[in-house]
């Protein structure tokens, strides 16, 4: 790692502290920097077997991404900003039949971004990421050993799962509301898909299956994340090319006929199985502080960008693989996409600052959200507490045992309910529950759907609102 070919400005090194436990810290100074093997002025190698270091260094420029709350950007990040990856020169062939006018049929040269490895690379991150990546650390574990009072653990965990997968698909366009997603889960359950919250129940099942890779102590394998993907979309109308690597070039921005003039041009596809290998490797290391890890897999995930569609979403749920794998997230997960579609030109130039080697940079930005979405984690589970224990008051206090009790424990994880549903989830009998789900229409918990169309079945209209009113305060800045 060159620190001073970009700046010339003299450096001062101190000790480096790896993202570990205290006892694995093993400092260095300018004489080992002296003895490097290399033998290049300038240059740092790292023994330790940890990937992520920090290098402090005395000054600093304030610049910023224009429009971005980001961290600002540092001399050391100015200093370390090699791109991770080369371009080429690409020629796209005129296609003289091709439908869209003059633009659709005409060639040119367009460029395209070839990432390279990661598998064994060593990641430096200056002091302000560090904290960062700290701090979202302890915000995790906080988050994890927060056991709910009154709703079950499952009940909370899955409220969560849900606001990610709504986050992860608003920030590609795909807009729905907590309700219209709790009727059409409650419709799958039954077998019934509906086309138009497909998108968003895939997102929740991929997240949950990225959940149970990350769970699985086998190593992390290319067919995982076709698997992932393919969970994904598998009943949108994308499903024929759901879990398939792309065979053809893509690319973002410009027109839809071809990649000349796109603002990114991802790696052509005879890189792309190598580069997932490779990232699965990286995926696959304990050496690498795992906040640190989940950010970088997820950018280099985002800029190989293996599928035709779907790569946003796939890519934010390999997040959870590597928080699980490592340890991080047991219980509960951080929705961070609620917190990156917050901010969605920092998202972005954060996404791209990576590939031009700002990775210090992304890595603070993706820890910031992390630790922002465990506490709003923790916020809305507050939220939901204190409504339960509402309900119980004017239900007078049910016994612990008490059928009614039992569902208002399991309502945040199954707010659209029907007698059999709510027989599953409790153990009571068919009298018990219809006493119970009556118990909660009267004391206007539950509200029951239009009956010709529903049958006998209820919706927590309470719970829903709040959700959708606890996101909206997420997403809207802060005067």
């Amino acid at each position: 790692m060159t620190l001073d070919d970009c700046t010339g400005l003299p450096v001062q090194f101190g000790t480096y502290y790896p993202v570990l436990p205290q006892a694995h810290l093993r400092p260095f100074n300018r004489a080992q920097l002296a003895s490097n093997s290399a033998g290049l002025p300038g240059q740092l190698t790292c023994q330790h077997p940890c990937s992520v270091i920090n290098v402090f260094y005395p000054y600093k420029a304030r610049l910023t991404l224009k429009g971005s709350k980001m961290p600002p950007r540092t001399t050391a990040r100015i200093a370390a900003a090699v791109p991770l990856g080369h371009r080429e020169t690409r020629l796209w062939p005129a296609d003289p039949g091709a439908y869209g006018g003059r633009k659709a049929r005409r060639g040119g040269r367009y460029e395209v971004f070839i990432p390279d490895p990661i598998r064994g690379r060593d990641f430096a991150l200056d002091g302000e990421a560090v904290a960062a990546v700290a701090e979202a650390t302890r915000a995790l574990q906080h988050l994890d050993h927060s056991p709910p009072r009154v709703a079950t653990l499952g009940a909370l965990a899955r409220n969560l799962v849900r606001s990610e997968s709504v986050a992860s698909s608003r920030i590609e366009g795909v807009n729905i509301s907590h309700k219209c997603l709790a009727r059409a889960a409650y419709q799958a359950d039954k077998g019934h898909r509906n086309h138009r919250a497909a998108e968003v129940l895939g997102n929740v099942e991929a997240i949950e299956r990225a959940i149970e890779l990350g769970t699985d102590t086998k190593p992390l394998k290319v067919a995982d994340i076709e698997d992932i993907h393919r969970t994904l979309l598998r009943f949108t109308v994308d499903a024929h090319v759901a879990g398939v690597i792309r065979k053809t070039q893509n690319w973002i921005g410009g027109n839809d006929y071809n990649p000349i003039g796109a603002s990114y041009a991802p790696p052509p596809p005879e890189h792309v199985r190598p580069l997932l290998k490779d990232l699965c490797a990286f995926v696959n290391r304990d050496d690498v502080a795992p906040v640190a890890q989940a950010a970088i897999a997820q950018a280099q995930f985002e800029t190989i960008h293996p599928f035709a569609d779907g790569n946003g979403r796939a890519g934010r749920a390999l997040i959870y693989t590597v928080l699980r794998r490592r340890g991080e997230v047991s219980n509960y997960i951080p929705p961070i996409s609620l917190i990156l579609a917050a901010e969605p030109t920092a998202y972005i130039g954060g996404l791209t600052g990576y590939r031009e080697g700002e990775v210090s940079l992304w890595s603070a930005r993706f820890a910031q959200a992390t630790a922002r979405a465990a506490q709003e984690a923790e916020r809305l589970a507050e939220l939901i507490e204190e409504r339960q224990f509402t309900w119980l008051d004017a239900l007078g206090q049910p016994r612990k045992d008490a059928a009614v009790r039992q569902l208002v424990s399991v309502l945040p994880a199954h707010p659209v309910i029907d007698v059999a549903v709510a027989q599953k989830l409790t153990g009571k009998s068919h009298v018990a529950i219809g006493r119970a789900l009556q118990q909660l229409e009267d004391a206007g918990i539950l509200n029951r759907l239009n009956e010709r169309k529903w049958g006998r079945v209820w919706q927590c209209d309470q719970l829903l609102s709040l959700v959708d009113s606890f996101e909206k305060s997420v997403r809207t800045p802060h005067r």
